[in-house]
């Protein structure tokens, strides 16, 4: 067994594109590798900036001896159809074997030298490589056809064991030299095989495992800064792009001017990081302090003074355009800079971002005053909503997208405005991802929903849904928002109510910017029940509109609020799954209708899966399964039943005193009684837990009279009886979920 060693050197390879090439490289040699029959297994694989290396462990010195059988004509065929075969496997006739009327050709292919295979494999895989961005270049660059590397390739190692693997690619044949560091060590190194490959290139100033490369810099930040007497601010991601930009990283502490500190540190830090690719770090009380670590990719003989001093100075000219910013934005109001989002096309179909503050404001003015967002000044959620977006034309936020809502979040302040409005301002956008905080203050509340909502209704109303895995707009990342604002800070709304407002808003929106007529009364924002009772009143709309293009507004906003239906169930399982919540009990719940209520909802799921993870649970639903498909057979429908009541049409059970009535029906009966009414006050107290106990009550006897009646009985009253109370039972039960929907 042989350890084979790849590298293939060219010009820096951007420290963003080698983990991505890492298992490009990886994925191709294992598919060369299998085609020829072999099997690629320990395998290292390093970048640098200059590099990327493979060695394969263990890999045999030849292929194996393979033989090939296939079938051919019956030797009764005619001969054009055996010579057709016989051109195909290169064999004579005498070379075939006859088994029972037919032909077969036995093909014994030898085994072939590995180095060979690896010969063939390399130019294969640098012509199949995929970049993210890749070039040409020299005299053959003129050719579509010629080689394409992420930069000018320049270099091939290519050893077997201690033997060359000869081939060539783009003029650049391979070889055993290759060069070390491009200061320290210049010149060609002669590599003798893949054990004594990464010691030669770090005595010459090239350690070429990223991951050491990564823990010399996340080690070597954190001891600078600490030798200082300051904490480096972890950013993991920093680490991985230094490493990937070093081949000997070297950390160094600097320091800036203390001035530039007046300049918020967010500011700081995303121009050391984004600018510079320098650590930020913190002094007393986690405070942001006058320093930052960079990364030299230089062993200097005056310890990395000079090197320091001059990222000291290309740190200050960004910092100092920064605090520019910084002063320059503060010289006008937020209201002033709002005024220029009226130039801002936030989409073609939708309007100015200009457009969406107002609607946004109404919403989230809405909101409050009709105490969906609990204990959440109007006039509060308006002014914040209303400035929220101004950020955007700032300087700041110009040069530092990333900084939206939190720069309007710090001007605010500093103009003075209350600290409620400022906050909004600031976390409006929250949240934007799966581990991000949601906003709780009823403010910020108030105007993060809205923002969403006015987003995600209006690219539904022009059908610009999300399709597949493609999601332009980040309409999942806004529903899920959504969900995660309501549920975590307990607003108790029907939800619905709220994306019907928005929806009315947009279909004013979108008639306006298509010119087409409305009474602007009918869409005044008037009361929560207007919003709820919505849907109706837009069907009447949309029968009584004159014009053509108001009428198909109206109808699509009606067939869209269904496809927002759909789409917030969707998310809603997949949120809930991802915590553990299983998606058939949701729609379990959910299939009842009416329940819109995202808290009431997931209190009663919850319940319920708790409940469904017992015996009493796992019985209760066989025996569910049971009496609904008996029913489905008798033509009753399964539907909810109140107590005392024989559901589907089934005849009334209430009278104990039936003749045909054995102990097992009375106990049935009597056990119905009890727990339907119990299970149905406590659904209406949201005493969930108390409901599935009225549930669990009927377990034993419906298993007992599974077990001791017939439910079929010949007798026609008695056969009426006994499905009215399994009737009954799955009435009982279709109050508390919809159990057909469960899933076992």
């Amino acid at each position: 067994m042989t350890d084979f060693l790849l590298e293939l050197r060219s010009e820096e390879i951007p420290a963003r594109m080698q983990a991505g090439a890492r298992a490009e490289l990886e994925k191709l040699f294992r598919a060369q590798l299998s085609v020829a029959g072999l099997e690629a297994g320990d395998l290292t694989i390093w970048s640098t900036p200059r590099r990327l290396a493979l060695i394969a462990r263990d890999l045999p010195d030849a292929t194996a001896a393979i033989s090939e059988e296939l079938k051919g004509p019956r030797s009764s065929a005619p001969p054009q159809a055996l010579e057709g075969f016989l051109r195909k496997t290169g064999l004579t006739q005498d070379q075939l074997e006859d088994r029972d009327g037919v032909y077969f050709a036995v093909i014994d292919k030898p085994g072939r030298a590995t180095a060979d295979v690896l010969a063939e494999a390399i130019p294969a895989m640098v012509r199949a490589f995929a970049w993210p961005k890749s070039m040409r270049w020299g005299k053959e660059s003129a050719s579509s056809e010629s080689l394409r590397w992420v930069r000018p390739l320049s270099g091939i190692v290519a050893i077997f064991g201690e033997e060359l693997v000869p081939c060539e690619i783009g003029g650049i044949a391979s070889g055993f030299a290759t060069r070390g560091h491009r200061f320290h060590c210049p010149g060609e190194i002669t590599i003798g095989s893949a054990s004594d490959y990464a010691e030669k290139l770090r005595a010459c100033h090239v350690i070429v495992d990223h991951e050491e490369r990564q823990a010399i810099i996340r080690d070597g930040a954190a001891k600078a800064a600490a030798d200082a007497g300051l904490s480096l601010v972890e950013d993991e991601g920093l680490v991985i792009e230094n490493a990937g930009l070093t081949e000997w990283p070297v950390p160094l502490l600097g320091r800036f001017d203390e001035a530039f500190l007046e300049v918020p540190p967010e500011v700081i830090q995303l121009t050391a990081r984004v600018n510079q690719k320098y650590f930020v770090v913190t002094g007393a009380g986690g405070k942001l302090a006058n320093g930052f670590v960079c990364t030299a990719n230089i062993d200097a003989k005056d310890g990395g003074a000079e090197i320091v001093a001059g990222n000291r100075k290309v740190l200050a000219a960004r910092l100092s355009d920064a605090r520019f910013f910084w002063e320059q934005d503060q010289k006008k109001t937020l209201e002033q800079h709002a005024e220029k989002l009226a130039n801002i096309t936030f989409h073609e179909k939708l309007g100015t971002v200009a457009d969406k503050v107002e609607r946004v404001a109404k919403l989230a003015e809405w909101l409050a005053s009709e105490g969906i967002v609990p204990n959440c000044d109007p006039a509060l959620a308006r002014q914040a909503a209303e400035l929220a977006k101004a950020d955007l034309v700032t300087e700041m936020v110009g040069e530092f997208p990333e900084l939206q809502g939190l720069m309007g979040g710090y001007y605010g302040r500093a103009e003075g405005l209350p600290d409620a409005v400022a906050d909004a301002i600031r976390d409006h956008y929250k949240p934007v991802g799966q581990g991000d905080d949601v906003p709780t203050a009823p403010v910020t509340v108030a105007v993060a929903l809205a923002d969403k909502l006015d987003t995600l209704v209006g690219f539904f109303l022009i059908d610009e849904r999300p399709t597949g895995s493609k999601d332009p707009f980040a309409l999942r990342r806004a529903m899920l928002g959504i969900l995660r604002t309501i549920i975590e800070n307990d607003l108790r709304v029907r939800v619905t109510g709220p994306f019907q407002m928005a929806m009315v808003l947009q279909i004013q929106n979108v008639a306006w910017q298509q010119a087409v007529p409305f009474e602007e009364d009918f869409w005044a924002l008037q009361s929560r029940q207007f919003a709820e009772s919505l849907r109706p009143q837009l069907a009447s709309a949309a029968i009584e509109a004159k014009d053509q293009k108001q009428k198909e507004l109206i109808e699509a906003g009606l067939q869209n609020a269904k496809h927002l239906d759909q789409f917030l169930g969707d998310r809603l399982k997949v949120q809930q799954r991802e915590s553990g919540v299983r998606h058939d009990l949701i729609d379990a719940v959910f299939a009842l209708g009416g329940e819109d209520d995202l808290v009431r909802l997931l209190a009663r799921v919850k319940a319920l899966q708790a409940f469904m993870a017992t015996e009493d649970g796992t019985n209760l639903l066989a025996g569910y399964k049971r009496a609904a498909n008996i029913l489905k057979q008798a033509d009753i429908a399964v539907a909810p039943a109140e107590a005392g009541a024989a559901g589907g049409g089934a005849p009334n059970t209430t009278a104990p005193a039936f003749a045909g009535a054995t102990v097992v029906d009375q106990t049935l009966l009597a056990a119905l009684d009890s727990a339907e009414p119990a299970a149905s006050a406590a659904v209406t107290d949201e005493r969930f837990t108390d409901a599935m106990a009225a549930l669990a009550s009927l377990r034993a006897p419906i298993d007992a009279f599974f077990d001791g009646v017939m439910v079929n009985d010949p007798d026609e009253a008695v056969r009426a009886y006994r499905l009215g109370l399994l009737a009954r039972f799955t009435g009982a039960v279709h109050g508390v979920a919809d159990f057909s929907k469960i899933e076992g």
